[in-house]
This record gives structure tokens, sequence and C-alpha cells, in this order.
């Protein structure tokens, strides 16, 4: 398998592909044309480029504050209000978006499993294993979440546009011809998933949480509000380890991540594949990059 260094994510009726400073998003109309269009991609300093760690820190807020302005973007081509809204409109409500956001993801998946291990302090008395617990906790809660807003109408068929764009990447990376017979047949699971991302942030959570040695509510939620981006970072490095190489040790440490993709991506049918495609095209050369790759073997 080659690494071609593209990723992305499913937006509303389409797809985002992002290959370093290129970036476009790719979205099927009401009337059935695909409506393609590049996006701005802030470039990486150097030095944060070959810092571990910090560069994970980095992609990962760019990519956040990108993938929302993808969504909104998407939104709008549906929603006529949203047309009507100036740039810095819009700007505003994704910026509110991700604040509410924040805060959200901070009540559910930092201070509620916290306080719910923190009910059996009174039968545990190992640390480690509260701990434990709480993470555990996290783990489902985030896969109860998955499965809940997974049975309405309109994220089933956005997780059919995230199958799309793994295949599309799968396709590439297997050196296949880049069209949708090809694509169709190509595994919608990939190690370097968003979704492999936050379950692979949660495990090495229990690792660093077991760090934190205070009693104090607020501290508590503070340290590890803290210790979030340092988490980030180090998932980042070991998504892009997995991403690039084959192995039994990487297999098997990403094999969590991929199973939690049964539940975040869907087959695509052909006209979302098609969509993908074309996101793909306005970033990327497939033809190109499979030449390159016969040539280095």
């Amino acid at each position: 398998m080659a690494y071609s260094g593209i990723g992305g994510q499913a937006i509303m009726e389409g797809v985002e592909m992002i290959n370093g400073t290129r970036g476009a998003l790719a979205v099927r109309l009401s009337d059935g044309s695909i409506h393609t269009e590049d996006i701005d991609i802030s470039p990486e300093p150097d030095w944060v480029k070959k810092t571990p760690v910090i560069r994970g820190i980095y992609s990962f807020f760019n990519s956040l504050i990108t993938g929302m302005g993808s969504l909104f973007r998407s939104a709008s081509f549906f929603d006529e209000e949203d047309k009507k809204k100036s740039q810095a409109g819009q700007k505003a409500e994704i910026g509110i978006t991700l604040i509410f956001s924040f805060a959200v993801a901070i009540a559910v998946f930092l201070y509620l499993p916290m306080f719910l291990s923190g009910l059996a302090r009174s039968y545990i008395s190992r640390k480690w294993v509260i701990t434990l617990l709480e993470g555990i906790i996290r783990i489902v809660i985030f896969l109860l979440y998955i499965w809940l807003i997974g049975k309405t109408s309109d994220i089933k068929r956005t997780f059919m546009y995230h199958g799309a764009e793994h295949k599309c990447i799968n396709c590439i990376e297997h050196d296949l011809l880049l069209n949708v017979e090809n694509v169709r047949k190509s595994s919608r699971f990939h190690k370097r998933c968003g979704t492999s991302f936050i379950f692979i942030v949660f495990l090495i959570s229990v690792v660093l949480f077991m760090f934190i040695r205070t009693d104090n509510t607020f501290l508590k939620l503070l340290f590890r509000l803290l210790l979030m981006p340092l988490i980030a970072g180090i998932s980042y490095e070991f998504l892009r380890a997995a991403g690039r190489s084959e192995g039994r040790l990487v297999d098997a440490l990403a094999a969590p991540g991929l199973w939690i993709q049964r539940l975040t991506t869907r087959e695509p049918d052909d006209s979302m594949i098609e969509v993908g495609i074309a996101s793909v095209r306005a970033v990327f050369d497939p033809e190109k990059f499979i030449r390159d790759h016969e040539l280095q073997q």
C-alpha cells in the first residue's frame, strides 16, 4: 500500500479532501450536478512540520476549523438563509458553533465520565482503577452517541459519504485507477480516519490521566483540559505512523478504531462515489501518483 498523504471528511451531501496546502470540497446539488470549489488551507510553518507532537496539535486545531468551515459551506448550498449571510456572519456562526460544541464535549466526554466513575470511590480504593473505569465509561458514551446519531436519515447519508471518502483514498493507495468501479470494490475502512484518532485519544487519555493526583473536582477537570492538546499531539503521531506502515503491532493497535468505523461509515452509492472522486481530483493527480509509485518499485 502506498501513502498518498491526502485526507478528508464527509460534509453535507459531499466530501472534503485535503492534500497539503490544497483543499477542495465537492457537493451533489439538488439538480443532480456536482459543485466543486477550492478551500483555503494555511500552510504549516516549517518548524511545526518537523516537530513531533506539536505538528499534531497544530493539525488538530487547523483541521477542526477547516472542517467546520466546509460543513457550513456545504450546508449553504441547501439553505437559502445561509446564502444570504455575509462572510463575517458565517465566520461568527462557525466560532459560536465551535465554542458551543467544545462546551458540550467537555460536559459529555470529560465531566460526565469523571463524575460517574467517581461514584465508585466508595467501593474501589485504587485510583488507577477509577481512572480506567472513567476511560471505559467515556468510550461507552462515545459509542452510544455514534450509534444513536447514526439512526437519523441525514447522518446515515453523511456516513455514506464518509465511506466514499475512505474508499477513494484506499483505491489510490492500492494503485488502482480512480474510477467508480475500482472505488466501489475498495474498503470503506482506513487507519488514518478521524474516528480512529478519537478512539486513540481516549486510550492515551486513560494513561495520562493516571498522573493527575488531586481529589479536587475543578482541578481534575482543569488538568484534563490542559492535557488534551498533548493527547491530541501524541495520537496524531500514532495515526501518522499507522497510516504509513504495515505490521502486526500497528494493525493490532489500529484495530479498535477500524472497528468503530463500522458505525461511522456506510457503503456509498455510485452517485456518492462520483462526488468523492471529484473532490480527490480537485487536489490530487491519481494517475501521476500511480506512475510515480510504480517507478519506485
